[in-house]
């Protein structure tokens, strides 16, 4: 299977889907949840967003009247939106992270089982790889994106021997990589330790949470009232951001209020806690464990 879909029954209950709607699936990846709103639609449509090639050979494989791939990062969602004709739309739903395909795959870098190239690009014509940022950066960069986006306790010992190890050899693969920062990773927690690094890499080439910004900004434009969001994120930092921007209608900071101390934020949480996968799904779907569903209603 390309990608095994978390949470497919509960993000598809928090869409509401109506037959006749118009739906937006920001991160088709293998296709689960999108595959899942068609079987739901009748005289709807599907607007589906993937940056990546291999998931737009999986699109290819659709033939479905209501449905319409994107290839571009959701940040532009809005944009695209308006090239198809569409404006407003009954909800869109929002799978962050990687696909279990792009960490499967030993040649896209993402993985730290897997021997291969610092790439980590989700769009494979896209300039900045891993290897790139860490030949180029100076140390106080690598410090800042491995302490900010990693969240490495020993961010700054981190960098520094990446820069040691970079001066007398390139950094080109994973195990060049790991063999760089082995003497500094945690006893026993290795395995985590490398996965904070790879995150934060992959994070940095991506520009993940810029480009989740960009993307939620743009919910509170497109949902039409009733509509709702629905967001499956991996990791703190993104789930922090989706909760505040359900909460207040900005990344960080205070829910804004008007003259009459109403909240002014375009949505209402569904929610209030995260919605995690069942002890069976995570038993069959090991990414399933971290995941976090965050569900909100546009407000009118």
């Amino acid at each position: 299977m390309y990608h095994q879909p978390v949470m497919i029954r509960e993000s598809l209950e928090g869409l509401k889907v109506n037959p006749e709607g118009t739906y937006v699936d920001v991160t088709f990846g293998g296709g689960g949840h999108s595959l899942a709103i068609l079987e739901k639609l009748k005289g709807g449509r599907l607007i589906s967003f993937d940056q990546d090639e291999d998931a737009k050979k999986e699109a290819e494989k659709i033939q479905h009247r209501s449905f319409t791939f994107c290839q571009a990062n959701f940040r532009f969602m809005k944009q695209h939106l308006k090239l198809n004709g569409i404006t407003s739309v009954s909800g869109v739903l929002a799978d962050l992270g990687i696909s279990s395909h792009q960490i499967d795959s030993p040649d896209r870098g993402f993985s730290t089982r897997f021997e291969g190239p610092l790439d980590m690009r989700m769009n494979q014509n896209a300039k900045v790889t891993a290897e790139a940022i860490l030949k180029r950066y100076p140390e106080e960069k690598l410090h800042k994106v491995l302490g900010m986006y990693g969240e490495l306790k020993n961010a700054k010992t981190a960098a520094k021997h990446i820069v040691t190890a970079r001066a007398s050899h390139p950094l080109r693969t994973t195990r060049d990589l790991l063999e760089a920062l082995r003497k500094v990773a945690p006893k026993g927690k290795e395995n985590k330790y490398f996965a904070q690094v790879f995150q934060a890499l992959r994070i940095e080439v991506n520009e993940e949470l810029q480009a989740l910004e960009d993307f939620l900004h743009q919910c509170g434009d497109v949902i039409e009232k009733g509509g709702r969001l629905v967001v499956l994120s991996y990791h703190s930092l993104e789930d922090r951001m989706v909760k505040n921007y359900i909460n207040t209608g900005k990344m960080f900071g205070e829910v804004e209020k008007d003259f009459f101390g109403n909240k002014v934020r375009p949505f209402d949480a569904v929610n209030r806690k995260p919605i995690e996968a069942s002890e069976l799904e995570v038993g069959m779907n090991k990414r399933a464990r971290s995941a976090k569903l965050r569900i909100a209603e546009r407000r009118g």
